[in-house]
């Protein structure tokens, strides 16, 4: 078994209030879910209206599927216009750590 996960710091474009944030976060959230049935959360930076912290998780049992999940996952973050990618985290761990 495999567990891999993407961290994600991101920058917001005009973006003024915390409901406008929401506005831009949860689309890219459900995009990444029922795209690529992974789980995701906003997991950072959630009192600061024009930063955002996306957390995501995927379980495989083959470690190349694993890595083309995440790869397609972190493309379609960083293909956001309305988001500027800052980092990404990327961890990926088996069931004998």
């Amino acid at each position: 078994m495999y567990v891999g996960t993407l961290s994600f710091d991101l920058l917001l474009g005009d973006v003024r209030s915390l409901k406008e944030k929401r506005s831009v976060v949860r689309p890219i959230i459900a995009e990444l879910q029922r795209k690529f049935a992974v789980s995701v959360a906003e997991t950072g930076s959630q009192n600061l209206h024009r930063r955002a912290g996306i957390g995501l998780a995927v379980v495989s049992g083959d470690v190349g599927h694993l890595t083309d999940v995440l790869d397609r996952c972190e493309r379609l973050v960083a293909g956001r216009p309305e988001v500027e990618l800052l980092s990404v985290r990327r961890r990926m761990h088996t069931d004998e750590d």
